[in-house]
């Protein structure tokens, strides 16, 4: 048997960091590779020849020789993934939709996939495979019982490009004890967190350790949801790190009690973890009373944060916005709790009611719920619940105006300054190279601080620990994180009132370049005036290389100057004269996020798009015809 495993396309966020991976870290093309795949790959039968292809690293293939195709996806990777599977289906090749929006919501795979997996995989895969080889394949597997992590493999690491990830993800729990109504995690895993084995984390480790990998993030949505258990964990990392001469920098996701265990984080310091990501969601009492979260009642937030730094522990803060008891004056109290904790990786969302969560079904009973695209996404100006004390609209420019506050140069600045105070001795370690780091520190100053200007190089070097360099590499990775989303924010969350007019004008040049094509039909060119402007350049015919020397610089400079999205249509083109396209994509690759390529199918195997960069549009003869 041969089966391809295909991790989605992320949609850009916050969470991509795309100016830090396009510009200053050497070879990286994303952050995590998808562990759950690797996972299910280690549960296929020997023998079966698989394939894991993550788009976010590395192109689709088109015309795969594969007896079945299966696509994960997480919420927001819900589009992608849909396109995916119709595309394969159409195809005819068995498709398989599985993940944790699949887990999730099951009923919306139905009419994509010929079989559902959703939920745990460690049983039900083994199921669906050997049904599969039988030829009587289900068209549903759901796990509804309670699996044993002590069952589960150590994944095929072997089978992901790993050397193109800043980190690489292990698991040690599944499962939450806490009750927030918002959350998905404990609608999946349960409320009583289930753990893998010491040895089974040690097997792992050595493969991670003899594949060179430095860099570690335990996926845990609570790594410390059962603290005994935790702290046994925790004195293994710590034993394992002294025998081999500490390999690794761990991270981790971990709740705020946290800082009222001092043996914790020592434990955590001692295996050498560098940073947490918390769900710290808002500063307000009231609010985190509402949504049940209990656990970041036990003492001032702020204080907690501070006593985490206090042990060489970083802290990425998630935020939450849009609490029935949160008014305008909210995003003010979440402004001076950021700053004043030096949070600067602060993800902040409106508040989101995810399918089947609690949140959800109170919301649905009390008529407040919005029907909204793309729900998952819970990073940009929208909600799907309507607001309590203030409404969607003042939420929502409120929103990006707290992001256009905390981004400003000066503030990254303060943030950096605030930790620093209190983060003393970070545990903090770049897994590159000195030589690396170098050109990392040359990166960022070259292409982040100096296009800033005079206040920006300031507040850089205001910021920079003169007399303490253990926390220079820190100070640098907080200035990528800050000028990533700042860039992010510029281009997806700032409305520019004189944006429109100026697209038209460099519209208008680009058409008037060229104008030779368009009049002799070769080429069309449209013009769509939406929030987000969209530009679509059709091309049917031969185009020779006075084309791309024309078009290029004016697609470029509109792009760079502008929030726009350009879509590039291919139609008809013959063999011979393609090389011309592919040279015009090479010269458009740094804006391929934006660029949309739509090709004929018949020019499938013709045109090598790579669809980790540019948005590779699929369509599928069967998908053309039932349209």
């Amino acid at each position: 048997m041969r089966i391809l495993l295909i991790n989605p396309k992320f949609p850009e966020s916050f969470w991509s960091f795309k100016w830090a991976i396009t510009n200053v870290l050497p070879g990286k093309r994303t952050l995590n590779p998808p562990l759950g795949l690797a996972t299910l790959a280690a549960l296929c039968p020997e023998g079966w020849d698989v394939e894991i292809i993550d788009e976010n690293v590395e192109t689709i293939p088109l015309a795969p020789e594969a007896d079945i195709i299966g696509v994960c996806g997480m919420g927001v990777q819900l589009p992608r993934q849909r396109e995916l599977l119709e595309y394969y289906r159409g195809r005819g090749h068995y498709v398989v939709a599985g993940g944790s929006y699949a887990s999730l919501c099951k009923e919306e795979y139905v009419t994509l996939a010929d079989t559902i997996v959703a939920g745990e995989a460690e049983y039900i895969w083994k199921q669906f495979c050997a049904d599969f080889e039988s030829g009587a394949p289900k068209a549903l597997y759901h796990e509804t019982g309670t699996v044993d992590l002590t069952d589960s493999p150590t994944p095929r690491f072997d089978l992901l490009k790993l050397d193109r990830y800043t980190n690489v993800t292990l698991q040690f729990s599944r499962g939450c004890p806490f009750r927030c109504e918002f959350c998905d995690i404990i609608v999946m895993f349960g409320r009583k967190p289930r753990m893998k084995s010491l040895p089974q984390i040690k097997a792992e480790l050595d493969v991670l350790r003899g594949l060179g990998v430095q860099g570690v993030f335990f996926v845990d949505d609570n790594l410390i949801g059962n603290k005994p258990e935790a702290k046994k964990l925790l004195r293994f990392l710590g034993q394992y790190q002294k025998e081999h001469g500490n390999p690794f920098s761990f991270g981790t996701e971990a709740s705020i009690n946290l800082a009222q265990d001092d043996e914790l984080m020592a434990l955590f310091r001692g295996a050498n973890f560098s940073w947490l990501f918390i769900g710290i969601e808002s500063p307000d009492p009231e609010s985190l009373k509402e949504t049940q979260k209990t656990q970041n009642l036990k003492e001032d937030i702020l204080t907690s944060v501070r006593r985490i730094y206090s042990n060489g522990l970083d802290v990425l803060g998630g935020f939450i916005i849009g609490f029935d008891n949160d008014t305008i004056d909210t995003f003010e109290m979440q402004y001076k709790f950021i700053s004043d904790s030096g949070i600067q990786s602060a993800m902040i969302g409106l508040m989101t009611a995810l399918p089947h969560t609690p949140l959800y079904e109170r919301i649905e009973r009390e008529g407040r719920l919005i029907e909204l695209d793309g729900v998952a996404d819970n990073t940009r100006p929208q909600s799907n619940i309507v607001p309590k004390n203030m409404t969607s609209e003042e939420m929502s420019d409120a929103y990006q105006a707290l992001y256009t506050r905390l981004l400003s140069d000066a503030e990254i600045a303060r943030r950096i300054r605030n930790k620093v105070r209190y983060l003393r001795e970070p545990q903090y370690q770049s897994a590159f190279s000195v030589a690396e780091r170098l050109r990392i520190f040359g990166q960022v100053f070259v292409k982040g601080i100096l296009p800033g200007g005079i206040g920006r190089t300031w507040y850089f070097l205001s910021s920079l620990p003169i007399f303490a360099p253990s926390r220079l590499s820190l100070v640098i990775a907080d200035w990528i994180i800050g000028l990533s989303m700042k860039e992010f924010a510029a281009r997806k969350l700032a409305a520019d009132p004189f944006e429109s007019h100026a697209v038209e004008r460099r519209v208008a040049a680009l058409r008037t370049a060229i104008d030779s094509y368009v009049k002799k039909g070769l080429v069309t060119l449209t013009h769509r005036d939406t929030p987000i402007p969209d530009i679509t350049l059709s091309i049917r015919e031969l185009l020779d290389q006075q084309f791309s020397r024309r078009a290029v610089p004016k697609i470029r400079r509109l792009l760079k100057h502008s929030r726009a999205n350009l879509t590039v249509r291919l139609e008809s083109l013959q063999a011979p004269h393609l090389e011309q396209i592919e040279h015009l994509l090479a010269r458009l690759q740094k804006y391929g996020d934006r660029i949309s390529v739509v090709v004929d199918e018949n020019l499938h195997g013709l045109i090598p798009i790579d669809s980790s960069i540019f948005n590779l549009v699929l369509r599928s003869k069967n998908a053309e015809q039932a349209a």
